[in-house]
């Protein structure tokens, strides 16, 4: 039997996300002239210029913030101002400073106990990939033909109007999908990967890990990253049911989006903007109940052993989906409840960039903004207060980040559970209705009857008695209690 191991850092990690090009600049990294205003509306193919100095430069902020990992979408040499359309795996993007920014990140982050992670972008590459481009320019001669799918001549790499006559992802054309099935290429792979664990970065977030399905290739991956490091992480981009790649084989986890529709479903209710969540790969409708959430959950924490719970990326959004304000259509409680549930429930949370100052964005790009750092006046201080303080409380307490976790009540819009180890006890507790909630629940604690709760976090009513909890909350409003004797 397969013994199950998984990095133990992450379990005590909280994630930040980071867009590189939108979250900041630095002046020591040389420009050209053509960027567009870092405050006006993102485009499709407009650069802002952020770049990884100006991460290094904000990273007082982000420790000040709580977070001890930063998950860094692609970076590597690319035409596209996110990066997914790689044309060198080797060489950092010189508008984001090249090679020698990313190893001075990796320095200012690890000397402040952060973890880094990049994003791994290896089903397909990028019409500007060297292979590909000579192919590109010598057709049935080029000697690169079987790293790709080719299916016909003559390509069409940029003429919509005929066949493109080669695999890409999604259709695609700018996207050349890599042949896995390739030797040469799945060796091409590894190197990649090894090289920058070499070069010391902490783990790797593989995009759309889901489309490649050559026999044992992540199997191979796992092993080659974890002889280099065994404490790297491997997160895949899997938006549903993942137990075919969490057998502890192939991923310590991944982007735990069963985990992200649920909890809008709960959270939103019916306020969630339809248009804004249709098309994507999770399920943020219809609103869920507590009873109906419960249920999600229970199902989602049956899905995998525990000790991959402990290691999945949590969520509320990301690149790839609208802001959860926006999708709430701005009700900023929806995102206070969700935050709380993001920062208890068993796993790593992820806190996309912006999203701790309210930073809004429908679609994309305009879920990629520009951080606005030099108008404080925009940021949602509210908002950043309980980032701050719900991070300290799951920092502070290791029950909120490995304890066990029990369903405790479900009922009408409240729902409530417990994280718990032999040191601590904390129930949490979320009325997701308009109307105050009173709840009454058996903790199943030994000497219940000489046990007493206070807040933590938020406030309501709350008493312990002959073994059962009551506890009255606000409309709209969570909590998070512990339990003492």
């Amino acid at each position: 039997m397969l013994l199950v191991q998984t990095p133990d850092w992450v379990k005590h990690a909280v994630f930040y996300q980071i867009f590189p090009d939108r979250f900041a600049s630095s002046p020591r990294v040389a420009k050209p002239a053509n960027l567009e205003d870092w405050d006006s509306p993102p485009t499709l193919e407009g650069y802002k210029g952020g770049d990884l100095l100006g991460v290094v430069e904000r990273l007082d902020y982000l420790t000040d913030l709580g977070v001890n990992a930063l998950y860094v979408t692609p970076i590597f040499q690319s035409p596209t101002n996110h990066r997914y359309h790689t044309h060198d795996y080797y060489r950092v993007d010189p508008l984001l400073g090249g090679n020698a920014a990313l190893r001075e990140l990796l320095d200012a982050a690890h000397q402040r106990g952060m973890r880094v992670m990049l994003d791994g972008v290896f089903n397909h590459a990028s019409r500007g990939f060297f292979q590909f481009s000579d192919i590109l320019e010598n057709g049935p001669h080029s000697p690169w033909l079987d790293w790709f799918l080719i299916d016909d001549w003559p390509l069409s790499p940029y003429d919509g109007s005929k066949p493109a006559n080669y695999h890409a992802w999604a259709g695609n054309r700018a996207l050349p999908k890599l042949n896995v099935d390739n030797p040469q290429v799945r060796e091409f792979i590894m190197q990649v990967a090894e090289y920058w664990l070499h070069e010391g970065i902490d783990g790797w977030r593989l995009d759309v890990a889901f489309e490649i399905k050559a026999a044992g290739f992540w199997q191979e991956f796992r092993r080659r990253v974890k002889a280099i490091n065994p404490e790297a992480y491997i997160v895949g981009e899997i938006w549903r049911d993942s137990r075919q790649w969490l057998q502890g084989d192939q991923f310590d986890g991944v982007m735990n989006y069963l985990f992200t529709g649920a909890t809008i479903a709960f959270t939103a209710q019916d306020r969630v903007v339809v248009d804004l969540v249709e098309d994507r790969s999770y399920d943020a409708t219809p609103a869920l109940d507590a009873a109906a959430y419960a249920d999600s959950i229970d199902w989602l924490l049956q899905r995998y052993l525990w000790e991959i719970q402990q290691t999945q990326l949590n969520l509320l959004d990301s690149h790839d989906t609208a802001r959860l304000l926006n999708i709430a259509g701005g009700d900023r409680a929806t995102v206070h409840l969700a935050t709380i549930l993001l920062m208890t429930f068993p796993g790593a949370p992820c806190v996309f960039y912006g999203d701790e100052i309210g930073l809004p964005g429908d679609m994309d790009p305009d879920c990629r903004r520009s951080f606005p750092w030099q108008h404080p006046e925009r940021w949602d201080h509210d908002t950043l207060a309980y980032h701050k303080a719900l991070i300290a409380l799951r920092r502070a307490h290791p029950a909120l980040r490995t304890g066990a976790f029990r369903r405790l009540y479900a009922d009408a819009l409240c729902y409530a559970f417990a994280r718990f180890d032999v040191d601590a006890f904390f129930v949490v507790a979320i009325n997701a209705g308009e109307t105050s909630s009173r709840a009454e629940m058996s903790l199943n604690l030994p000497d219940d009857a000489a046990r007493q709760c206070s807040f933590v976090y938020g406030a309501g009513d709350a008493r312990i008695h002959d073994g059962r909890l009551f506890l009255e909350l606000a409309p709209r409003a969570g909590c998070i209690l512990q339990v003492e004797r």
